[in-house]
């Protein structure tokens, strides 16, 4: 059975693109590079580069040799030197993102477009161009989680260019740079008629591209196909054991994925020149979007991001005001200092209303928009709280901490399981802090008789637990009075750099004893339990302890806050292993927190072997199989990994996996079974120091609860779709349970109109297919960022699992022209002494019958730019730029951008007329309010004009 599905899903691929026959490979022989490896060298490059040209800016001296030897660690210490604590996590995070799309087009993405292959170099390059405008367009809407996944998409097929055409057997030395320009025909590859190859000498192609090619300068590509020699005659193939057109005249291939390929010993300069071309297409992004922008979309956010889900319902209305005060604080004493938030989200909700989601970079606009919020309406019990945590999720960035106010329990509670599949993709974690739980709630609308009907039950209170709980966050009861307290708490958990030292759940409560190590790293440990009057006892590693009655002790200073314990652990005698004692009357959690360079990711990823680089699964891992979990150890190479474990969230079951390294601080973490029940990932290891001693124990804890399930879903991924035309999203359901018929649910963050089957039935350890149709209303903003979830639940309602696609409503694209620049005038006379005398450039832009002329700003140069209109003689609309500047600043580079992101530059150099100086290019940057389209938000952002 199961070799009749292998045999369906592949031959259903089409003709030309089985997985292991698609792109640069991984844990190949010697040197060779993967799709990932290039992404990455590439992304650290550009970023070094974007972060030196921001220092020298400053006037600061950006102390780093750029080249492909670049760490993580390094880049982003570089980049954030004005800052006393710094995290990789969210740089390393943003890379994964991009990398895992990258490798699922080998899965997802058949065509042979989509890879360069059978001379579709044309169709390639209109993918490339109408990826990149989606990008920019996200990068618009400050939607960076759905431009990453875009451009993962089109580095693949950048990137696979130089691997399976033979640009670099033309002996070209700079990347193809018409890829990324849709305004440039291709008019040099070879036509059908065309005969591009002769078989190779045996098993040594190294010559088997026809020499006309070269002597007319034309392109080719490779042929594939695993179950037909079929091919045009004279055609190159894609080569290796699995493709059998290679075997048909003429024979071999010309692809360089890896060392051993037909053209392996052109892999590592098809490799560079594939690193080339993708820092190229990311300077283009950089010139359209500007430094602060870029430095977003590749994840170096300096802190972590701010945001309130909050009840606007008549209740609230203290609820509110403290929620003002305990934002107001967190901003104002954070808005000068190196804690400051790098973004804002706040997002109300109501009944039956919620939202927008208003999300900004700009602390006083955020304030504002907080002080505008009044308790009104809600004539029910319960509130639309899981509707605006929904749209909270969908709006911020992974691994972000969301605080959701209210007095009232989930009018919506059948989102839980939506959330839930959000809650584990995003990462992110939930705080819930409840007012008046457990008394009457004091509507002015309920009468006397009405208000016990009005009270919180013990099951509404249990949903936010258990969301707080798989999120790795708290429920903090408090009163109305006493939310305020909530104030430092929050302020720890928005603090940069957070990692998790330990967080422990018992349900039911029992008397245990934990252990766990604090590092030389860690900085501002914290620890919070929750629980019904815990009683505990806290051990140092030379045995001092504190008990929970001593509110300043030796080791710390302990608050109470609502139900929470907050321990402030003292700064002196930390390093070694702790431990604690507890007890408590009901369930409680312990959480363990503090800053430190030092955290991990992971996700579980499909087999490496033949399909070409690491593949996501976006989805619920299968229960009672073997899995693998890619592991990057994020904040340099000081650390050696010892043990990766599974770990029972509610328990002390363990499943111990099987560490292989893969150079660097990446590893993959082979499991012999996916345990059923829910767990964390925990990592233990040695800290070294920079001459590699051993700085002691070190371990880390994931803080999202992971569950397997037994069945399986799975989904091509698309990034785009278009207003008004429905989306068919075809899915396949497979079950190694003991089948039955399965609930099928589709949700979606913005209220679009879903239909999918209610129900598939499947046999067990079988497999159907099902179609989820998603229309976006014909007047939706290009730009509207999607997440559809599809779920699928057993018979018994005890077994779900799901798939997210994150979706961005595009508008039709019609001008793919760049700006054109015209050099009119130059005057420069400069004399020895630079600093008395400046010159001056006059340059004429246009964009033809585009969308016209939308910024114009200067990329290099520290002069001053002005910019006027006129129209020619045959109607154009011109915009006349002028610059002057000193002539110590002897360079410029006038970049003017379109109404849709298309990027023309004028470059200019007058250094031959002066003695060499050092020009200091400086980047203004002003703030302007901006709408924001994640489903009808408002939004600030600062960019470089």
């Amino acid at each position: 059975m199961m070799l009749l599905i292998f045999l369906a899903v592949f031959l259903n691929r089409g003709a030309f693109q089985p997985p292991w026959a698609t792109a640069f490979k991984p844990f190949t022989s010697g040197s060779s590079l993967t799709h990932r490896q290039i992404t990455e060298m590439a992304i650290l490059r550009k970023t070094a580069e974007v972060c030196r040209d921001v220092a020298i800016a400053e006037g600061q001296d950006l102390k780093l040799t750029i080249d492909n030897t670049l760490t993580v660690f390094a880049v982003q210490q570089a980049c954030s030197r004005l800052y006393s604590v710094h995290s990789t996590h969210g740089f390393q995070s943003a890379m994964s993102s991009t990398s895992y799309s990258n490798a699922l087009v080998d899965i997802d993405q058949i065509h042979p477009e989509r890879h360069c292959d059978a001379e579709k170099i044309r169709e390639a390059q209109q993918l490339i161009t109408d990826g990149l405008k989606s990008v920019k367009t996200d990068i618009d809407e400050e939607s960076y989680v759905f431009a990453r996944i875009s451009l993962g998409i089109i580095y693949h097929t950048l990137q696979d260019f130089y691997s399976h055409s033979n640009w670099v057997e033309l002996d070209k030395s700079v990347p193809f740079s018409k890829l990324i320009d849709g305004d440039k025909i291709i008019d040099n590859i070879a036509d059908t008629n065309t005969k591009t190859c002769r078989n190779c000498n045996g098993s040594n192609c190294s010559d088997n591209i026809l020499p006309e090619l070269k002597e007319k300068n034309l392109l080719t590509s490779g042929y594939f196909s695993m179950i037909s020699s079929s091919k045009p005659e004279g055609k190159c193939s894609h080569g290796g054991k699995f493709d059998k057109s290679s075997f048909k005249k003429p024979t071999g291939g010309i692809n360089k994925d890896e060392i051993t390929s037909s053209h392996g010993i052109y892999h590592q300069r098809a490799a560079d020149m594939a690193i080339r071309a993708t820092m190229e297409l990311l300077e283009d992004i950089r010139l359209a979007k500007g430094n602060q922008a870029f430095l977003q979309l590749v994840g170096m956010n300096k802190t972590s991001v701010l945001a309130f889900v909050i009840d606007t319902t008549g209740s609230m209305s203290d609820d509110i005001k403290a929620a003002k005060r305990v934002s107001f604080n967190i901003i104002d004493s954070r808005i000068a200092s190196a804690e400051k938030p790098s973004e804002y989200i706040l997002v109300p909700f109501n009944d039956p209303d919620f939202g927008p989601l208003i999300r900004t970079q700009n602390a006083e606009y955020f304030k504002e928009k907080i002080s505008l919020l009044t308790a009104h309406d809600g004539g029910d019990k319960s509130e639309m709280s899981l509707s605006g945590l929904q749209m909270a999720l969908a709006g911020a960035p992974p691994s972000s901490d969301i605080y959701v106010f209210t007095d009232a329990g989930a009018k919506d509670f059948e989102l839980e399981s939506t959330i839930r599949a959000m809650i584990e993709n995003t990462k992110s974690r939930v705080n819930f802090l409840l007012t008046k739980t457990f008394l009457f709630r004091k509507r002015r609308y309920v009468s006397q008789s009405q208000r016990s009907s009005t009270r919180m039950s013990q099951p509404e209170i249990k949903l936010y637990r258990d969301l707080a709980d798989v999120s790795g966050g708290h429920v903090i009861e408090v009163t109305k009075r006493t939310l305020s307290q909530a104030t430092e708490v929050i302020t720890d958990l928005s603090a940069s750099a957070l990692v998790t030292v330990l967080q422990v759940m018992r349900n039911p409560a029992k008397a245990e004893n934990f252990s766990f190590v604090l590092d030389s790293s860690l900085s501002n440990v914290t620890m919070y339990i929750t629980g019904v009057s815990p009683v505990f006892t806290l051990y140092n590693p030379t045995g001092v302890s504190q008990s929970e009655l001593v509110t300043d002790g030796p080791l710390g200073s302990i608050q109470t806050v609502g139900n929470l314990r907050r321990i402030k652990l003292n700064s002196e005698n930390q390093t070694g292993v702790w431990s604690i004692s507890i007890n408590s009357a009901s369930s409680y959690t312990i959480k363990i927190i503090g800053q430190s360079y030092f955290n991990f990711l992971f996700n579980f990823v499909g087999s490496e072997g033949f399909h070409g680089d690491f593949l996501p699964k976006n989805n619920r891992p299968i229960s009672g199989e073997n899995g693998t979990l890619f592991l990057s150890v994020t904040g340099g190479e000081l650390i050696t990994v010892t043990d990766v474990l599974l770990v029972e969230a509610s328990g002390s079951n363990t499943v111990s996996g099987t560490i292989q390294s893969l150079g660097g601080s990446d590893y993959l973490i082979h499991l012999q079974r996916i345990p059923e029940w829910p767990f964390v990932v925990q990592l233990k290891g040695l800290l070294n120091g920079l001459n590699g001693s051993s700085l002691g124990q070190f371990q880390r804890q994931s803080l999202t609860q992971q569950r397997s399930s037994s069945i399986k879903i799975t989904v091509k991924s698309q990034s785009t779709l278009q207003a008004g035309i429905p989306l068919n999203v075809n899915f396949t359901l497979i079950s190694n349970g003991s089948g039955g018929n399965y609930t099928i649910r589709a949700r979606n963050n913005c209220g679009f109109k879903v239909s999918v089957p209610s129900s598939l039935s499947v046999e067990a350890g079988g497999s159907t297919q099902g179609t989820a149709t998603l229309t976006p209303p014909s007047n939706t903003e290009s730009g509207t960022a999607v997440t559809l979830i599809i779920e699928a639940e057993d018979p018994e309602s005890t077994d779900l699992n799901y798939m997210t696609l994150q979706l961005t409503v595009m508008a039709e694209i019609t001008d793919v022209s760049k700006p054109m620049c015209e050099i009119v005038s130059i005057k420069a006379d400069c004399p020895v002494v630079c600093n008395n005398a400046l010159w001056e450039l006059s340059a004429n832009l246009t964009d033809g019958n585009g969308t016209g002329i939308a910024k114009v700003f200067i990329h290099i140069g520290n002069g001053s730019l002005s910019t006027s209109q006129l129209i020619s003689e045959d109607g154009t609309n011109v915009t006349v730029a002028f610059y002057n500047a000193s002539c110590c600043s002897p360079e410029v580079q006038v970049v003017a951008m379109d109404g849709v992101g298309n990027v023309g530059t004028c470059f200019t150099s007058i250094k031959k007329k002066i003695p060499p100086q050092q020009y200091l290019p400086q980047i203004p940057h002003q703030c302007i309010p901006q709408t924001h389209r994640l489903c009808h938000s408002l939004s600030i952002f600062c960019f470089s004009s």
